[in-house]
């Protein structure tokens, strides 16, 4: 069953269309990602979700209810962490957590929750004094008080230390084991392959593709290859024929091999048949970075125009 239908969601600024006739499902209970470069409308859609913007046309439905429509209806289920927060400065954690959590009928344990984040240490300190990254922990924490059923998480670990940002992972994964529903926006790729379930890739306002980060690597139909080193001049004709092998490239003592399938088996069974001893072998195999890099022709950090 779908938690969340999009479909055809459009938003301009002026001259500029930053979300175009999007759409896509997420699962109840499954971790969506949602990537895409700077300014790809990322943001702008899920805002959309969540009943913060209002779409120009298309619809959108979060367990059955329209964001524009039934907006305190989904204040009740859905958490939201922006990139930015601007609470009251001098309001301590725990008084923040506790402000929120009375906007609830059956709000979560406020201490617990606190410690979920790792701020039971700055629970007295004031917002004004945290960190950028204790400020994003306690939007999380903010996100999560309702005991949400669905929750947007919008750059979820930006400026959170290797740490911290693995004990998040870990509040998310168990946020699934509970049935949560999950829309997460991320420029790290490896947060993403972690967490997700399936991914959306939004380029310039559209969707380019729905599916398991594995998916969108195999649909960039990438090569992979295997580099090693001799000792002396290497002849090439070892491959040839050889099934699975696209290309070989020899620069000096350098070899790499190009080509799809069991590659570094089938390189180093050709090899060991040919009596070819070699150093230093290594396999690359396309990444979800290389694929985004190929469907989009931009990396992630890479600016678009969108006005917001």
């Amino acid at each position: 069953m779908n938690a969340i239908e999009v479909q055809g969601l459009h938003k301009r600024y002026g001259d500029t269309v930053a979300v175009d006739d999007v759409g896509f499902d997420v699962d109840e209970g499954e971790i969506m990602g949602i990537l895409g470069s700077n300014g790809a409308g990322k943001t702008t859609t899920v805002e959309m979700i969540a009943g913060v913007r209002r779409p120009d046309r298309g619809t959108a439905n979060v367990l059955g209810l329209n964001p524009t429509a039934d907006t305190a209806a989904l204040r009740q289920i859905l958490g939201m962490q922006l990139q930015e927060s601007h609470l009251h400065a001098s309001l301590t954690v725990t008084e923040l957590v506790r402000l929120y959590a009375s906007f609830y009928p059956d709000p979560a344990d406020v201490p617990r929750l606190i410690e979920s984040v790792g701020l039971s240490e700055k629970s007295k300190t004031r917002f004004e004094k945290l960190s950028g990254g204790q400020q994003q922990r306690l939007s999380i924490a903010l996100a999560l008080v309702g005991k949400p059923r669905v929750v947007i998480l919008d750059e979820l670990t930006t400026g959170l230390d290797p740490q911290a940002r693995r004990r998040i992972w870990a509040l998310v994964e168990e946020l699934k084991t509970e049935g949560v529903t999950i829309v997460l926006v991320s420029h790290l790729m490896e947060e993403v392959e972690r967490l997700c379930d399936r991914v959306t890739l939004i380029d310039a306002g559209t969707v380019v593709a729905t599916t398991t980060p594995s998916g969108l690597i195999a649909r960039a139909a990438l090569a992979q290859n295997v580099t090693f080193r001799v000792s002396g001049t290497f002849d090439r004709a070892v491959f040839a024929g050889v099934a699975g092998i696209d290309d070989v490239e020899v620069d000096d003592e350098t070899v790499t091999v190009t080509g799809e399938g069991d590659l570094l088996q089938t390189v180093g069974s050709t090899l060991v048949s040919a009596g070819v001893v070699v150093t230093e072998t290594r396999l690359h195999q396309p990444t979800l970075d290389d694929a985004f890099v190929a469907l989009t022709g931009r990396r992630l950090d890479e600016n678009s125009e969108e006005a917001a």
